[in-house]
């Protein structure tokens, strides 16, 4: 080729024999992979400026419709931001994602704060079971999700020091997977649902959706779960600890309520850990000699966390009496055909 442009081929070879000698399965998996199509410039060449403020909206928007609904919204956003260009696994990018849940968890604490008062905090002994609960769940959340996080560095990591959990969240073959597993799982929960009959309430009267609580086993087995759901994207947060909260004998209207209790609690320590991560990010890339826009980053995140706010309010009224309508299974089909989809998506490079 001319003018000094590298050859197509050559360049395929090189990422090819790479990724052969390289001890890291993921890097073969994406550099092997993807050798059958176009070659993709590296993260620092793709996210070092400022992101189209269009792109942040757009996944803003995504993040909105898709964070009631257990099917994993962020498999959502991921997907878009593959098919805009971007690399869900860059800092900006995790940092983004992470502040579009935190726009959606006070779209989430606006929607839900009525209930939650009447039911967790209208007496001082509500509170004080719906605390025990939340912080046994939020606890085995983060024993699984270390454990996970120790195992994937001494496995899929071995041999690559500086790999991170985010590495994952660009790997659309194991997107597509989490969203078959979790479909699986709520398409159990659904059927189970539709087999087993309302519960009547002490006076023979069917239970309202204040009535009823959690036990301390339903509870845990939801933070265990929820663990799961941490370092893959695709294994809905909410789908799996909703549907785990109703296999293991809860109503699905207490299992919500308290799944987005939780996440709640789950947000902010992942804002700090994302954030820190996009610091450490531009000190090491600065001592590389290139450059990430810190500001222009933070701002794209808050940009796009006011974004999914609006857009989580605007969608939670008809989101929420949807989740009533009783077809639950459904929503695990959908996840199941989603898996599909992202499993073709990835066939074709991307």
């Amino acid at each position: 080729m001319g003018n000094g442009e590298p050859n197509f081929n050559s360049v395929i070879l090189s990422e090819v024999a790479t990724a052969t000698k390289s001890k890291d399965p993921l890097l073969f998996l994406t550099k092997g992979w993807r050798a059958a199509g176009p070659v993709l410039p590296s993260p620092l060449e793709r996210y070092t400026g400022p992101m189209p403020i269009w792109k942040v909206v757009v996944l803003a928007i995504i993040q909105g419709l898709a964070e009631l609904l257990p099917v994993s919204s962020s498999a959502h956003v991921v997907v878009a931001e593959k098919l805009m260009g971007l690399d869900p696994s860059a800092p900006q990018m995790t940092l983004l994602l992470v502040m579009l849940h935190t726009g959606t968890m006070f779209a989430v604490l606006v929607y839900f704060w009525k209930t939650w008062k009447k039911v967790y905090f209208s007496t001082r002994d509500a509170f004080r079971r719906f605390a025990i609960l939340a912080l046994w769940a939020t606890l085995l959340t983060a024993i699984v999700g270390e454990l996970l996080k120790k195992l994937i560095e001494k496995t899929l990591f071995r041999g690559a020091p500086k790999a991170q959990i985010e590495d994952l969240f660009s790997h659309l073959e194991l997107i597509a997977p989490a969203l078959a597993v979790v479909g699986i799982l709520i398409i159990a929960a659904g059927l189970l649902e539709k087999k087993t009959a309302p519960r009547p309430s002490a006076s023979g009267r069917p239970r309202s959706n204040f009535e009823g609580t959690l036990t301390l086993k339903q509870a845990g087995w939801m933070g265990l779960i929820q663990g799961l759901a941490l370092p893959f994207r695709g294994f809905s947060r909410s789908g799996s600890t909703i549907s785990t909260g109703m296999l293991t004998g809860a109503a699905k209207e207490p299992a919500e309520r308290f799944s987005f209790a939780l996440a709640v609690l789950l947000t902010p320590p992942v804002v700090y850990v994302e954030a820190l991560r996009l610091i450490r990010a531009a000190h090491t890339s600065a001592a590389a000699g290139t450059h990430i826009n810190l500001h222009a980053a933070v701002a794209a995140s808050l940009l796009g966390a006011v974004c999914s706010f609006v857009a989580g309010l605007l969608a939670l009224q008809w989101l929420s009496s949807w989740l009533q309508s009783g077809k639950w299974h459904w929503f695990g089909i959908y996840c199941v055909l989603a898996a599909a989809a992202v499993f073709y998506l990835r066939t074709r490079g991307f």
